[in-house]
């Protein structure tokens, strides 16, 4: 068994943090590159005054030197920014869509119905360039709605992939979800679905256990466990990669990172913006190891 694991720490974990320079963002995107890591959601092309640390992305993606088997994806929020994430020659475009109204509002300013038309619409324009990965916020569950039926999310996985999404993902926003939770949303879904989740209570790294016995083998995860919603209130940081990472090694699961050198990279991130990460990893080092690595 393989699992693909999606990096966004270069968006997802940087977005609430105070920006970066281009080149600090280009040379964290090409370390994690070098550590093994082959698909990298490196910008997002939305507005800079609501997220202040992602101005900048078509320079971002203008300076990486791309690397033969990495794609670097793009997060788009509307048909605008799948055209410029486009113009910078994106590999791949996630779209977010909510299965939380309120969410949906706050985050997009959209209705979800909206969003799911928008999202159409992006599909339709990249004629089959590149993939689009619909990502379905709060399908576990809404800071502001509470419980979301997993009907709910089944029928949006559906109707996205009708509408020409090429992957969907099923996002934690908050950290609302629990194996059971997740099982009964699986059962909605299939386990053919991506996984966003954040560590908001602490069962993110359960979670993604729970997931790859139920068969996923697609996952988002951030270096360092950085990250998480400024639309949200109370979200936490993302699943760490190099506890994900680290798990799976153990289980003999391959992901084709270098845990060392993803350590490293770990240890960058904190540097870069300048305090500790969550990283369980990170913080006490590999197995066998005798000091904190961050």
């Amino acid at each position: 068994m393989n699992v693909r694991i999606r990096e966004v720490g270069p968006r997802d974990g940087l977005q609430g943090e105070a920006p970066l320079g281009v080149g600090e963002r280009v040379a964290l995107i090409e370390a994690l590159a070098a550590a093994g890591l082959d698909d990298i959601e490196a910008v997002a092309f939305v507005s800079p005054r609501l997220v202040p640390a992602m101005d900048g992305a078509a320079s971002v993606m203008a300076g990486l030197h791309r690397q033969a088997g990495v794609r670097y994806w793009a997060l788009v929020p509307n048909l605008r920014g799948a055209s410029m994430a486009l113009e910078a020659a994106a590999d791949g475009l996630s779209v977010t869509v909510s299965a939380s109204e309120a969410y949906s509002g706050k985050n997009v300013g959209r209705t979800v119905e909206e969003s799911v038309v928008e999202a159409e619409r992006i599909a339709g324009m990249t004629d089959g360039r590149v993939p689009v990965d619909a990502v379905i916020s709060c399908a576990f569950g809404s800071p502001f709605e509470g419980d979301i039926s997993p009907a709910v999310v089944g029928a949006l996985v559906r109707r996205l992939r009708d509408g020409g999404a090429t992957e969907v993902t099923l996002a934690d926003t908050t950290g609302m979800a629990t194996p059971p939770r997740l099982g009964s949303v699986l059962d909605e879904t299939g386990p053919d679905v991506g996984l966003h989740l954040h560590d908001s209570r602490g069962t993110a790294l359960v979670n993604a256990y729970a997931a790859v016995h139920a068969g996923v083998t697609r996952f988002d995860c951030a270096v360092g466990g950085l990250g998480g919603s400024p639309f949200a209130p109370g979200a936490g940081g993302n699943l760490a990669t190099e506890d994900f990472v680290y798990l799976l090694d153990d289980m003999g699961v391959a992901t084709g990172v270098d845990l060392s050198a993803l350590l490293e990279v770990s240890a960058m991130m904190a540097a870069l913006v300048g305090h500790s990460v969550s990283s369980r990893v990170a913080q006490a080092g590999p197995r066998g190891s005798t000091r904190a690595v961050v």
